[in-house]
């Protein structure tokens, strides 16, 4: 498909955008970016996290999230290829709660306590039914990180993780994964290399892990990359010196590139964390990190646009990687790689490219 594309549509298709509006008729912004702009991918929020006078963001009941993702599928470049994206792990992180009309759902420490993968499966099943039902194809669930690190505030704080014991998670994130596949909804393992042994949180900053992080952190990914379970990667904005002694994961080529693509093997999609979260926006502008990001393997990136608002992010985005082709920074060849991955991924499950 990358072959139909502009340039400019092959960039849009390489963002995933949050945006606000609940209703189609309150969403001519993001509609914009599909149409004119060819964005890839969205991502639904609950909570509006800038204007805390704001009603909910993006979710009121599982009828209106059906008819706005219905309502964006139509709106896009071409309809029914976008990659409807959200954070719906279980637990504290649970976008779609049982106060909106939604299914309950329980924590993957829960899960990890009680180490059943029957009930893992079956707690999977219901949320990836639950997403299917309303239209949402790619869950960037389950997190993978290692409960390696007691005083992790953004991690173990929030009870995203199965268990220290890498084999364990590998083996309750399968049965997570397949769960999905058998609903039809594409999952996204995070976050690469790993943020469980992490003292600080990289939504408020830079995390440095170069003491804390071990070679432990990778086995979960290793196991669902060999496995072929392995939709789809986030990376942490994590800085570990021990893997690059100048940038964080995401920005990288040492960590994407070299570590989870030659020495991991996997060839499928990355996406990066939230763009906007401050680990990066905080030390790199977006002249910066974008081109970095896909320099160093990045496929998708993600801009939330909540942690900050900006409707007028994607042009920005798309601005910013056409000049690097432009200029010969950034060969548009590398553009077509992710395309071609993205629309790999899409081809899997859940969206039709």
């Amino acid at each position: 498909m990358s072959s139909n594309f502009t340039l400019r549509e092959k960039i849009g298709q390489m963002l995933i955008v949050g945006f606000r509006g609940v209703e189609p008729a309150e969403c001519s912004l993001i509609e914009r970016d599909l149409r004119d702009h060819a964005v890839g991918g969205i991502i639904l929020f609950d909570q509006e996290m800038v204007d805390a006078t704001a009603r909910r963001r993006n979710v009121v009941s599982p009828e209106q999230v059906k008819r706005l993702v219905a309502h964006l599928q139509a709106s896009a470049r071409r309809p029914g290829t976008l990659l409807v994206s959200i954070d719906q792990e279980g637990g504290r992180v649970n976008r779609l709660k049982a106060d909106y009309g939604f299914p309950p759902s329980v924590s993957q420490d829960e899960l990890g306590l009680l180490n059943q993968l029957e009930e893992t499966r079956r707690q999977a099943r219901l949320t990836a039914r639950t997403l299917a039902s309303v239209g949402i194809n790619f869950n960037l669930a389950p997190v993978v990180d290692l409960d390696a690190n007691p005083n992790n505030p953004i991690i173990k704080g929030k009870r995203r993780c199965f268990s220290s014991d890498p084999e364990l998670t590998a083996r309750h994130a399968s049965a997570v994964v397949q769960a999905h596949h058998e609903e039809g909804v594409l999952t996204c393992l995070k976050h690469f290399p790993g943020h469980g042994s992490a003292a600080g949180d990289t939504h408020l900053g830079l995390v440095d892990v170069t003491q804390t992080w071990s070679e432990q952190e990778l086995i979960p990914f290793q196991r669902l990359i060999t496995a072929g379970l392995c939709d789809a990667v986030m990376s942490a904005h994590v800085f570990n010196a021990r893997l690059d002694p100048d940038r964080p994961a995401t920005l990288s080529r040492a960590v994407i590139t070299g570590l989870l693509r030659q020495k991991l093997g996997f060839q499928g999609v990355v996406t990066s964390d939230d763009m906007e979260m401050r680990a990066i926006s905080s030390h790199y502008g977006l002249e910066e990190s974008v081109p970095s990001a896909v320099e160093a393997g990045i496929d998708v990136l993600c801009f939330g646009n909540n942690q900050s608002y900006d409707p007028d992010i994607a042009p920005k985005a798309i601005d910013i990687l056409a000049r690097a082709v432009a200029s010969g920074r950034i060969p548009e060849s590398r553009i077509d790689e992710s395309v071609q991955r993205i629309q790999s991924l899409k081809r899997r499950r859940g969206a039709k490219p």
